[in-house]
């Protein structure tokens, strides 16, 4: 089958790797030259993926039979009922569905109405001085949030981002000034707990589970420094996480359904993937934000253990008929970023990278290339992720032992990585914070 896919970073790349393991012939857009889908497509087109109508015809013009489209801002742009009316099935969700991930907004007011467990106290302000009134009325901790889409990086929590008031009242004025995520901010009461991400297959209707996954935010080991896109992420043998209960998930995947369910009542069922992305907390599962689309990293982590036909996976879900179990490998994983220095605050980009593929070749890893271009034969890095190592294992030490063994292959003076992602001492944190958390 001839698959159209749009995007260009490491999440899109191992959707390519999937792809191409069920057999389909690739035809990719994307913004950046990235090698590793250049080396899977039979055609591809550099362009910026929200111009849609570009896309649509490059699309025609190579026969694509089905699309899935990786990142939030082409799905933002309409891009899904573009190609469906020029006749080519979509495993991505409509525009109208992804607002559950491009407004909070409208995410939270969606669960509110249908009184979906795993809620949050909230308040939406479409200006600053009603927003920083707001502030002066709550004695709690709260998290501040711009309403549209910021790449994952415009959450800022009260006592770890914010130090007080004053600085909440600047971020608030910044987020107007500058329409950071549009125009409007959303408060939200801030979460104790752990952080797990749990993704779905989704048909409209029914919904097919994929193994739960950590993902690790701040920029620099030990949890620290500004937020990310991802620095790495990890996942266990059982599909399941050291800090969430077969009940936890159970609670997590009823929300989803029940989200599900909720977008079809509203005229918007969802076809695609789905991520839900949780606060594991003393009273169980509660809902952070949902994303229309693969989790990056997350994404490298599941997709590189699935074991069904991705293909078959996205063809039965832009059919609307998700029948089949999608079945992954019972491995762990480990998933860890190659970033440039200065990442998120002042990156130097355009260095030349290389990677010992002998060596590489000999680990159980995969590298997915991210934000990198192919220049005169050479690779370059850009200004942020430039390429994950994916270890497997039959636990999650051989599979962090088998990612340091592939990072150690990377050759380049100005990138850093974080190596504590998926370390036993990190992960034992974890477990001991949820542990004290349910033992009040």
């Amino acid at each position: 089958m001839k698959v159209l896919t749009v995007g260009g970073g490491g999440r899109e790349h191992a959707i390519v790797e999937a792809f191409h393991r069920a057999g389909s012939e690739i035809f990719a857009v994307m913004k950046n030259a990235n090698p590793g889908i250049i080396a899977r497509a039979s055609k591809y087109k550099i362009v910026d993926e929200t111009k849609v109508d570009e896309v649509c015809e490059f699309a025609k013009a190579n026969g694509a039979e089905l699309a899935f489209i990786g990142p939030e801002a082409p799905l933002a742009a309409g891009l899904t009922e573009k190609l469906e009316q020029a006749g080519i099935k979509c495993a991505s969700p409509s525009q109208a569905a992804a607002r559950i991930e491009t407004s909070k907004t409208f995410m939270r007011d969606l669960i509110a109405k249908y009184k979906i467990a795993g809620n949050v106290i909230y308040k939406s302000f479409d200006n600053a001085a009603d927003a920083k009134a707001y502030l002066k009325t709550i004695d709690t901790n709260y998290v501040v949030k711009p309403v549209g889409l910021t790449g994952g990086k415009g959450v800022k929590v009260m006592g770890e981002h914010l130090k007080c008031t004053e600085d909440s009242e600047k971020y608030i004025a910044e987020i107007f000034a500058n329409h950071i995520g549009g125009a409007g901010v959303i408060i939200e009461e801030k979460l104790e707990g752990e952080e797990f991400t749990q993704m779905v297959f989704c048909d409209g209707k029914k919904i097919a589970p994929m193994p739960l996954v950590q993902d690790h935010k701040r920029a620099f080991e030990g949890d620290v420094g500004h937020n990310t896109g991802g620095m790495g992420s990890y996942s266990e043998a059982d599909h399941l996480l050291p800090f969430v209960t077969a009940d936890d998930r159970k609670a997590a995947l009823d929300i989803i359904q029940a989200t599900i369910d909720a977008l079809a009542k509203e005229g918007c069922p969802y076809k695609g993937v789905l991520y839900g992305q949780f606060m594991n907390t003393a009273d169980g599962p509660k809902i952070i934000e949902f994303n229309a689309r693969f989790g990056d990293p997350e994404a490298m982590n599941v997709l590189s253990i699935l074991e069904s036909s991705f293909e078959t996976v996205c063809k039965q879900i832009a059919d609307g008929n998700l029948k089949d179990e999608v079945v992954f490998a019972k491995k762990a994983t480990v998933c860890k970023y190659v970033c440039t220095k200065g990442y998120g605050i002042d990156p130097e980009s355009g260095r030349e990278i290389s990677f010992d593929m002998e060596n590489l070749a000999k680990t159980r890893c995969f590298l997915y290339y991210a934000n990198m271009n192919m220049i005169d034969n050479k690779l370059i890095i850009g200004t942020s992720r430039n390429a994950a190592m994916v270890g497997l294992g039959n636990t999650t030490d051989e599979a962090e032992w088998d990612c340091e063994v592939a990072l150690s292959c990377v050759n380049c003076d100005y990138v850093y990585m974080r190596h504590d992602i998926g370390k036993a001492s990190l992960i034992k944190k974890r477990v001991e914070h949820m542990n004290r958390l349910r033992s009040k």
